[in-house]
């Protein structure tokens, strides 16, 4: 066994869940407790449990068929300790400060941040503030900055996939357009991979603002070509060009008065434009559920015993993320508040405009 100053680790798993979160856990556990005897503390909740001393101990029973569920035994939720804070009404205590108090009550010598873009930012936050913190790249969005890659997204991908090759034989069979809505609030990663994968005729992202005439343009030239359907692949933070000339605030209000996702809104608009009948499917929360696929068991497992690693040697205030296809750590510094968008000159984009995609730009 390896010898190393840290002693007990805190781990945390907060905002939204994505798969390969508790095969994580498990590398991170495994690891620590095989290499280096290290006692582990599982925190529930995310921040929430860290700021209340909500906790438990995991010991190796406690690991065993997590390679393989989804969700994650810890719990989450998307607490911001840092944001807008107020004393709690019986303790006294801002939020950092009941942080700090745990953190010394439970004698952590590090904390284990599992998460996405929020989640490593108030990583780096309490790194700031003195605690010893490790991040890792969880979502399904693929959008932290700093990795080529995050757990959870590949799953998505899979699902998101298999749902468009689904709706092909509707498409078809009823010679509808059908717009299929995938996550990707501020970034595209999840519609352009699976959009190219499943054969989408459209695929609208963050990144293009799309012109609903161009969209309506593709979608007759197919008809008129002889193809009676169309799939239009839409992320869900797609945005037209008329809304890209918004600032923040105006786009929020014209957000906040849709009675609709934007799915609906493309398939209405299109079908305005060509008259020929659309139809939506939402795909929602199934993309983060159920169990990872084996990349990313694979995956986050490597991400788990790489943190373990990083903790023994006290690499604090870093991101274990995947570049070039080797595990890298990057200061969470670099990190924080950004968001990893899709270059327009991707060669994914570059890939699928040459098979005929439109962009809508």
């Amino acid at each position: 066994m390896k010898k190393t100053s840290v002693k007990t680790v805190g781990i945390l798993t907060s905002g939204g869940d994505a798969p390969g979160l508790n095969a994580a856990i498990r590398g991170i556990c495994r690891s620590a407790m095989i290499n280096y005897g290290m006692k582990i503390v599982g925190i529930r909740n995310g921040y929430r449990g860290l700021v209340n001393g909500d906790c438990i101990s995991i010991g190796s029973d406690d690991l065993a068929g997590l390679l393989t569920q989804g969700g994650t035994i810890l719990g989450t939720a998307r607490d911001k300790p840092f944001k807008n804070p107020v004393p709690n009404p019986e303790t006294g205590l801002l939020p950092i400060e009941a942080i700090k108090k745990n953190y010394k009550k439970w004698k952590l010598d590090a904390l284990c941040v599992l998460g996405g873009n929020g989640t490593n930012t108030t990583g780096n936050l309490l790194y700031e503030e003195g605690l010893n913190v490790i991040g890792l790249p969880k979502t399904i969005d693929n959008d932290i900055v700093g990795t080529d890659i995050t757990f959870g997204f590949h799953t998505a991908v899979d699902v998101a996939t298999e749902a468009i090759d689904r709706i092909h034989t509707t498409a078809h069979s009823h010679s509808r357009v059908m717009v299929v809505e995938v996550m990707g609030h501020k970034a595209g990663w999840l519609g352009l991979y699976s959009g190219i994968a499943g054969g989408g005729d459209v695929i609208l992202l963050p990144e293009i603002p799309y012109d609903i005439k161009h969209v309506a343009s593709q979608i007759l030239a197919r008809r008129d070509a002889g193809k009676e359907f169309s799939i239009v692949v839409v992320a869900e933070g797609a945005l037209s060009v008329e809304e890209a000339k918004l600032d923040k605030k105006a786009f929020k209000k014209a957000r906040a008065a849709m009675t609709q996702s934007i799915g609906y809104r493309v398939a209405q608009e299109l079908e305005a434009a060509t008259g020929l009948e659309s139809r939506v499917s939402v795909l929602g929360y199934l993309q983060r559920g159920g169990t990872p696929s084996p990349y990313d068991r694979l995956l986050a497992t490597q991400f788990g015993v790489a943190a373990a690693d990083f903790l023994a040697n006290e690499e604090f205030g870093k991101l274990v993320a995947m570049r070039d296809n080797k595990i890298v750590g990057v200061p969470l510094s670099e990190c924080a508040k950004k968001v990893k968008n899709i270059p327009k000159d991707h060669p994914l984009i570059q890939t699928a405009r040459s098979c005929g995609t439109c962009f809508g730009d």
